[in-house]
């Protein structure tokens, strides 16, 4: 539990029979007088409160209400940041956050692997000044009772930092605190932002979670292909995702297409057999058919420089707009496919990009491989365009006015 009074705020964690002692007694909002707690030093892994010392209850701990409060009891202090900066925030770190709900899922039941428990969830999107959509995953109670109907300003203390593939969420944790709508500046200012401007859906957010709001946009941070050199990207030793704005130079379309497992879910490459059959390592199986699937290299450009990557089956289909099976027929008929891929080049994408670097034969190369690619959305992209230029200029863009 987080605790706050006139001087500050600090974490208090109870265990066992501490729990069971006190669970039914703390209620959050009420004000109680505490003793007898053992201080030690605040891990900051799990919490980002101001404060570098934590309580833990023990034995001799006591806990009695205050019947008379006088009001100076401060409430819960945030400190917010931008949605915005949650494209780089590492994982697992503990954040503050607001934002206006855009959407949510409906209720979902869930069962955990390892207990057995009945789990409800409920994933909302929150989008702020800065343009920018996050995923924010409810648990429990939270999820049920939530109300997305009347779009509330969503405040969330000690939100956890999930990634995966590169697109961030916010999940809450045991010890976080939401309240909706709080009588607080920052709450005031969203909601006038938000119903002034926003309720036509002509607004695009950049969605950080890499799933697609009804109002489009993609994730991750943007950079150019120098910025993204210059930065040492996938240099760690996880990969690093960014997006990009860039225009398709060429295409390898030489051993394009592969033979795949049939099995629903299984892409692995196939071995002829030589009689009639196919060979799936994986599935440790033989079929008389195959699926055939994308995969090859291309070279994209920006302005600062051009980059070869690797194109993936779903990837692939997005920018040549044929399947591989119309591939592979062209390629019985005549062998020539390079019509086939002539749409695509010199086209615009938005890109979203796997950055990597890997070694072999000792030599360490920068591996680049296409997450999504998208058709640019011009008024996205002029958008982002007027938000680097104001920050470039030092113009506070999360005080910027939206014009229609």
């Amino acid at each position: 539990m987080d605790l706050t009074d006139e001087s500050g705020e600090i974490r208090a964690t109870a265990f066992k029979e501490q729990c069971d002692k006190f669970y039914d007694m703390i209620e959050p909002g009420k004000v109680y007088f505490f003793s007898r707690c053992q201080l030690k030093p605040a891990n900051k892994k799990f919490s980002n409160l101001n404060n570098d010392y934590e309580m833990t209850f023990t034995n001799e701990t006591q806990v009695v209400p205050c019947q008379s409060e006088d009001g100076s009891i401060p409430q819960v202090k945030f400190n917010f940041v931008p949605l915005q900066s949650l494209a780089d925030t590492p994982p697992d770190t503990i954040v503050d956050i607001i934002g206006v709900c855009k959407s949510a899922t409906d209720l979902q039941n869930l069962v955990a692997r390892t207990t057995n428990r009945e789990l409800k969830k409920r994933e909302v999107t929150l989008v702020d000044h800065s343009l920018t959509a996050v995923q924010v995953t409810l648990w429990g109670t939270q999820a049920e009772e939530f109300d997305a109907s009347i779009q509330p300003i969503v405040a969330i203390k000690g939100g956890r930092v999930s990634e995966y593939n590169g697109s961030k969420s916010v999940s809450l944790v045991s010890s976080s605190n939401m309240q909706l709508n709080p009588d607080m500046d920052e709450s005031h200012k969203l909601r006038g932002w938000f119903d002034n401007y926003c309720q036509d859906n002509s607004i695009t957010f950049n969605n950080i979670s890499g799933r697609q709001t009804t109002d489009g946009g993609s994730g991750g941070k943007w950079m150019l292909f120098k910025e993204a050199k210059d930065a040492n990207l996938g240099a760690g030793d996880k990969p690093d995702y960014f997006s990009v704005v860039a225009t398709m130079l060429h295409i390898r379309s030489s051993n394009c297409l592969y033979k795949a497992c049939p099995t629903e879910g299984c892409n692995k490459k196939v071995i002829d057999q030589n009689t009639g059959y196919y060979r799936c390592e994986k599935c440790n199986r033989e079929f008389d058919n195959f699926k055939w699937r994308f995969l090859f290299s291309a070279q994209i450009a920006d302005w600062t420089g051009a980059q070869w990557v690797n194109v993936f089956h779903d990837q692939a289909i997005e920018m040549l707009g044929i399947t591989p099976d119309e591939v592979a027929r062209k390629q019985e008929m005549d062998g020539n496919i390079t019509e086939c891929f002539a749409n695509a080049n010199f086209q615009e994408f938005v890109f979203r990009l796997r950055a990597k670097v890997e070694t072999y034969n000792d030599e360490s190369r920068m591996k680049m491989s296409v997450v999504t690619a998208k058709k640019p959305d011009i008024k996205d992209h002029c958008r982002r365009m007027i938000a680097s230029i104001k920050e470039m200029a030092g113009i506070n863009t999360d005080k910027q006015s939206v014009t229609h």
